[in-house]
């Protein structure tokens, strides 16, 4: 059934996407009626293997589209974080690659006996909540979590020991800083690696606030890093950057690194000092400076955001540097270890050359048994 229902979804999306309406597919595959079409989209009837090469050729998909497990299709939700000029064409091929990961993680840790979590997370806030809510809130899951004097630092590892989200740091297309995806039994974000380490920080707490709160309030596919005054999903993604700024700034915790800068001449500097602390931007911390009253009108007319470091980028190589993540990286070589993957397979859909595989593996600490 759960075969059927996954073949359904793609179906439905194949269909969508070559523009037909479920009587048309009916037609075209031989069909009376479009609530045969129906029943095969909600996973109650199997195509034949006859229907399955007619909708190929109709719809203009191969097997792997409608069969392959290790993509997703039809299934998730996905929201980016854009910029305005981002072509739709490069977000709909970063998206298939980002859901081959996440097919490929979800997959693999069925096969590896990983429990199914049926307790989820989730905000008790909504479109209507308050700027200063939400900001309560970010403070609650900082406190709860345990995240401690550098949230920035905890929340990644926090958020897949507490909320089994799946965290990936991925070569992101120039344009995408981030994207949060939610399917029934997983949810992921996934940060552009290349960006300076504060924005990625800043990123992941905004994802996290969509994955907990995308039942009251599902976020548009793009949203821009750079939010409008006005429009739709505005006051949505003002509760996120508000809940963000809460978490990866605490007020106890940002108000300590403030007096402790307090001798600082130069307010630049002060600032800077504080958010390399913290792991986010200079401006992210002026702004959450201001919100808690630690800032006047006055001192944000003297600030020059030119003058303030860029996201708090730490000069050494760290872990969370490479590529995916532990977990990810983990299932994959005990897949490639036991035979369910084989070196050629895993490294298409990492989109990696077989040399920078046998890297990335040994960079996370597994040993590698074939040719690079």
């Amino acid at each position: 059934m759960k075969y059927n229902v996954r073949l359904g979804l793609r179906l439905k999306a194949a269909r969508e996407r070559a523009g037909l309406t479920q009587q048309e597919l009916a037609t075209a595959l031989g069909l009376k009626h479009r609530q045969t079409i129906a029943s095969i989209e909600a996973g109650v009837r199997r195509l034949s293997a006859q229907e399955l090469i007619t909708v190929m050729s109709v719809l203009d998909v191969d097997l792997d589209y409608l069969t392959d497990s290790f993509r997703l299709v039809g299934e998730a939700q996905f929201s980016f974080r854009t910029s305005p000029d981002i072509e739709v064409a490069a977000l709909d091929q970063f998206e298939d690659r980002a859901g081959r990961w996440i097919a490929l993680y979800r997959e693999l840790s069925v096969e590896q006996g990983q429990e199914h979590q049926w307790l989820r997370w989730q905000l008790a806030l909504t479109a209507r909540s308050s700027f200063e809510e939400a900001q309560v809130a970010g403070e609650w899951v900082a406190d709860r979590w345990q995240l401690g004097s550098c949230p920035a630092q905890a929340l990644r590892s926090a958020m897949e020991n507490h909320a089994a989200i799946l965290v990936l740091d991925v070569d992101a297309p120039r344009g995408i800083s981030g994207a949060a995806s939610c399917l029934p039994e997983l949810k992921s974000a996934l940060v552009n690696r290349r960006d300076p380490t504060g924005r990625r920080n800043f990123n992941l707490a905004h994802e996290l606030f969509h994955l907990l709160t995308w039942d009251t309030m599902p976020p548009e596919r793009m949203e821009l890093v750079e939010i409008p005054q006005r429009g739709n999903g505005w006051r949505v993604e003002r509760l996120a950057e508000n809940f963000a700024a809460a978490l990866l700034m605490p007020e106890t915790i940002l108000r300590d690194h403030w007096e402790q800068q307090a001798m600082q001449a130069d307010i630049h500097n002060r600032l800077n000092e504080a958010a390399a602390a913290l792991r986010v931007s200079g401006v992210a911390c002026k702004w959450r400076l201001f919100n808690l009253g630690l800032l006047s009108k006055t001192d944000l007319a003297g600030i020059d955001d030119r003058c303030l470091a860029a996201n708090g980028r730490l000069s050494e190589v760290e872990q969370d540097d490479l590529p995916f993540s532990r977990p990810f990286i983990d299932r994959v070589a005990a897949a490639l270890d036991t035979g369910r993957l084989s070196v050629k397979r895993t490294a298409s859909l990492l989109d990696l050359r077989l040399p920078e595989l046998a890297s990335l593996l040994g960079d996370y600490g597994h040993r590698t048994y074939f040719e690079a």
